[in-house]
């Protein structure tokens, strides 16, 4: 900020500048991160942090800073000559414009933090020795309604150092719209006096209009004086002008306005992060969100599932095609699935989801959510949710052509295997059995063998005991292609489950740095609102100095 703060400066002045940091740092990151705009975080990041105290080394009191403010042509280069006895600032010479500053101090005041980006070279310094004006800074900015920008920056650079601003206006000039529109802004920041000079030119309806537009801008009994740089106007008021100046060259008063002016400028700053506070959102509408998401989820999602009806049964036959090599080669599957270009997430199903994004971004726009940090954290999703239907749809279409069929279904199966082994082992046994009896038999007795009716009926058993289970068992094998069409399915309701708790969680971060970007703005609002009772200054209301602030 500047090239060095002395470490033994009021904590007040302090107080303020590490505020203004804190508010630079946070608008700087919430603007990184999307949450605040480019025209909130210039407001907060253009924050001028000076104040009069931080322009000297010094332990104790300072000099009261005063300085001549106004438009073009209205004397203030004329005043500070005639206050000076001499010819320090350039009146007359680039007319009618100034475009230096001029500080005029005596010879022992040191002032060691100029304001920082001031071109130097337009800085004109005048000391003196005068004794009696050595409590005071006197410095003559530039015109401010000068059409070079040059002289608009030099004034709003100077404009938190100085403690009293003298506007000077002519006549012809005491309705300026700039100079009048700086005052309103920086009324509550400054001490004001009101100098109508080149009065030997002006008339009473003027010094009345005048002090009436003084009234509407919160001065109830505003300081005027009349001046005339000729000097030949009988009530001239100048000595009385700068009288006024030398009873606030006091240590007290100094400090008074030190502490009135640091609080307005809190307040200021305060007001500032509030606007930019607006910016986040409430929490009410990130409460929103997830209701939101569902609403929009539960329609795309049925469009979804809908469209995926035909991609789903091409797909299912293919991989009942390759089940073998689903099973023991899944990359050679892959490819071959890559071939026939069968996939279920094309860029129908693309479309369909950005449209979904897009509405619920849309949606949360409508709620004054910012909707940067929502699509930072959404964006990722449409490159994951196609690997997600992807992923969740071949394991389920494996782990169905693995375990065709329901539970029943594969223990029938499994028990019409067992019988597909032991009927025909049982009725070969019990065949084996009777040609071993009917042979003994035989050859106990005169009775003939089995016989060709025998041989005849074994056969015929033999072969429909183990016919019958090879049958069923052919009969009743699950579909390859329906169970690879159950498992597709199950998997895309999986994955649509998947893409939902993605996005809710999204928007679970999202309100997590939402709260976390409230929470420190929070508290720098919060330091920003904290007014040390003990030390705002008490002003009498009769005092000279109370009718220099604005009520």
């Amino acid at each position: 900020m500047r090239q060095s703060i002395n470490s033994q400066k009021s904590a007040m002045a302090y107080d303020y500048f590490s505020l203004v940091e804190a508010a630079k740092r946070w608008a700087e990151q919430a603007l990184a991160a999307g949450w605040i705009n480019t025209n909130a975080a210039q407001q907060l990041s253009h924050v001028n942090a000076g104040t009069p105290d931080t322009l000297f080394d010094h332990n104790g009191s300072r000099p009261l800073i005063v300085a001549f403010m106004g438009g073009t042509g209205v004397g203030k280069s004329s005043l500070l000559n005639r206050l000076a006895g001499k010819a320090i600032a350039r009146a007359g010479v680039e007319r009618p414009t100034s475009r230096e500053v001029t500080l005029y101090h005596h010879y022992t005041v040191a002032i060691r933090h100029l304001p920082e980006q001031l071109p130097l070279a337009q800085i004109n310094i005048a000391e003196h020795d005068d004794e009696s004006r050595k409590n005071v800074i006197w410095i003559d900015m530039p015109d401010f309604d000068s059409t070079e920008q040059s002289n608009k920056h030099q004034v709003l650079e100077w404009l938190p150092h100085i403690d009293v601003l003298i506007y000077v206006v002519s006549p012809e000039r005491y309705r300026d719209d700039k100079a009048w529109r700086l005052l309103l802004a920086e009324g509550g920041k400054h001490a004001w006096l009101f100098v109508l000079n080149q009065w030997d030119r002006g008339q009473t309806e003027q010094y009345e209009d005048f002090k009436q537009q003084l009234h509407k801008a919160g001065f109830a009994e505003p300081l005027i004086f009349k001046t005339a740089c000729a000097e030949s106007l009988q009530d001239d008021e100048f000595t009385a002008l700068e009288s006024t100046i030398g009873s606030l060259a006091t240590e007290h008063i100094v400090k008074q306005l030190e502490q009135r002016s640091s609080q307005a400028r809190k307040d200021e700053l305060k007001q500032n992060l509030q606007n930019a506070g607006r910016l986040l959102g409430s929490d009410e509408a990130f409460q929103q969100l997830p209701v939101l998401w569902h609403q929009q989820w539960r329609l795309s999602s049925t469009v979804l599932r809908q469209g995926f009806a035909w991609p789903i049964q091409q797909l299912a036959h293919h991989y009942a095609d390759h089940a073998a090599d689903l099973l023991s080669n899944p990359a050679a599957a892959k490819y071959a699935a890559a071939d026939v270009k069968l996939s279920l997430w094309d860029d129908w199903a693309e479309a369909r989801f950005d449209d979904a994004l897009d509405e619920f971004i849309g949606n949360a726009d409508q709620l004054g959510i910012p909707i940067s940090p929502l699509k930072k954290q959404l964006s990722a999703l449409c490159e994951k949710a196609p690997k997600i239907v992807q992923a969740q749809s071949e394991l389920a279409a494996r782990q169905s052509l693995a375990n065709p069929g329901n539970v029943l279904h594969r223990a029938f199966l499994k028990f019409m295997r067992l019988c597909e082994i032991i009927l025909p082992l049982t009725a070969i046994g019990w065949v084996g059995y009777q040609v071993f009896i009917g042979y003994y038999t035989s050859s106990m007795t005169d009775a003939g063998y089995l016989g060709v009716d025998f041989a005849v009926h074994s056969s015929l058993l033999i072969v429909i005991a183990w016919l019958t289970p090879f049958f069923i068992l052919k009969k009743l094998k699950p579909s390859l292609e329906k169970s690879a069409l159950k498992g597709l399915n199950r998997g895309l309701i999986n994955a649509i489950n998947m893409i939902d708790g993605e996005v809710l969680l999204a928007i679970e971060n999202v309100s997590n740095q939402h709260a976390e970007q409230t929470r420190q703005l929070s508290r720098i609002i919060e330091l920003c609102r904290v007014a040390d009772a003990d030390q705002q200054p008490s002003i009498d209301s009769n005092s000279p100095l109370a009718r220099m602030l604005i009520d």
